[in-house]
């Protein structure tokens, strides 16, 4: 139901914060990666430890942190760009009001003012609480400025009364979600897909500090991942060591040598569409010696064997209806060698660049792409991110 699916969950102060525990574990059974803020008073109910332990993630409660100032303080705006919905279950009418206020006294608010997804608001508190003018007149202007309002149901309260605001119980507040989610989906021609885009170098070693690698950057994957998730795309991008910094909003996983890329590759065959722009050294040592090579013992010769060729294994396993996009970085005969690459490996498209050009490369912020398909090429020079659009609108059309 929520696979790939990035949620803030925010706790706040009331009694049914306990029952959050139970509510990040059914999004997390439906597939969700979760993440909790609380605000303080919420910890006076459940611990943090318990939010950390059960999704795995630092729990967020202050912007400061006084232990180490200066750390992480922009979390608020690194969270709110990463999620795909934010959810607050249960919101008291203190935080209630503190978000029709713009108010950000603490890390849950600010969140809220940062992120660029929708708000699902769960009210929980007591009934007298729930029916008065304030709250009533806050629920409106929470729904005016465009979040969403799960309302509570009837039922016997903390308070020992019998009211109207009680949490919803989990598989209603999933539904919502999820319908939520459906609604605010980004639509495009890769809508509902999933794109699997590999990026950067591969390393390999032949001691425990030396390795063979290449000095890709990731900048076309990555590029490539991002266009993909705007184009509606369930993306995940497969990085090697690279220093660009990864937005959250990016599923990754990472990897160091092509061995390690091809378990990863293998773990996501299914995609509907799989990109393959990482430099994978074709080479590897014949073997790695679990010491340090010293002058004097060394060798002038390094044995070397072939690593696996995962484009062509991957074309070999093509599934009915899978596109499969490979790079090729060539020095000379760019068309010709692309040409046979799209063949050999039975490729949907390449995109092929000649590293010798002024405006290309593996650092460079520009390149200048042939793309080739079956029957069809085109070229595409600019900044990286505008030829991975531009690529992805060729092959899959604008939606």
């Amino acid at each position: 139901m929520f696979a790939g699916k990035r949620i803030i969950l925010g706790v706040t102060g009331g009694i049914a914060a306990y029952k959050a525990a139970y509510l990040l574990r059914e999004f997390q059974k439906a597939g969700a990666e979760v993440r909790v803020t609380m605000t303080p008073s919420a910890t006076r109910f459940v611990g943090t430890e318990t939010f950390a332990a059960l999704s795995r993630n630092e729990v967020a409660v202050e912007v400061f942190n006084n232990e180490n100032p200066g750390k992480n303080w922009t979390k608020h705006i690194q969270w709110g760009d990463w999620a795909d919905l934010f959810v607050i279950a249960p919101c008291t009418a203190n935080t209630l009001s503190k978000i029709v206020q713009g108010q950000s006294d603490n890390m849950l608010t600010s969140t809220v003012l940062a992120a660029r997804c929708p708000l699902l608001i769960c009210p929980t508190m007591d009934g007298e609480m729930y029916e008065s003018s304030s709250v009533t007149e806050n629920l409106q202007r929470a729904k005016a400025q465009g979040h969403y309002i799960l309302e509570p149901t009837e039922g016997y309260l903390a308070s020992g009364l019998e009211a109207k605001g009680r949490l919803p119980e989990p598989e209603e507040i999933l539904k919502k979600a999820q319908d939520i989610i459906k609604k605010h989906r980004i639509k495009g021609p890769l809508t509902g897909k999933k794109v699997v885009v590999s990026a950067g170098p591969t390393r390999e070693f032949f001691d425990p500090v030396r390795y063979i690698s290449n000095p890709s950057s990731g900048k076309m994957g990555l590029a490539m991942a991002e266009a993909a998730r705007l184009s509606g795309a369930d993306v995940t991008l497969l990085h090697g060591p690279i220093s660009l910094e990864i937005p959250d909003r990016i599923p990754r996983k990472s990897f160091v040598s092509a061995d390690d890329l091809f378990n990863l590759i293998k773990e996501n065959s299914d995609a509907d569409v799989i990109i393959m722009a990482a430099a994978v050294s074709d080479f590897k040592a014949a073997s790695v010696e679990k010491q340090k090579i010293k002058k004097e013992n060394g060798s002038n010769e390094l044995k070397l064997t072939r690593n696996p060729d995962i484009l062509e294994w991957l074309g070999n396993q093509k599934k009915e209806g899978q596109i499969l996009i490979g790079f090729a970085m060539e020095t000379e005969n760019l068309k010709e060698n692309a040409q046979k690459k799209i063949k050999k490996k039975n490729l949907d498209w390449i995109c092929a660049n000649d590293l010798s050009g002024e405006d290309s490369g593996f650092e460079s912020d520009k390149n200048t792409i042939l793309l080739l398909g079956t029957d069809s090429e085109q070229t595409f020079s600019g900044s990286k991110n505008q030829i991975a659009k531009e690529i992805l609108e060729r092959i899959f059309g604008k939606g």
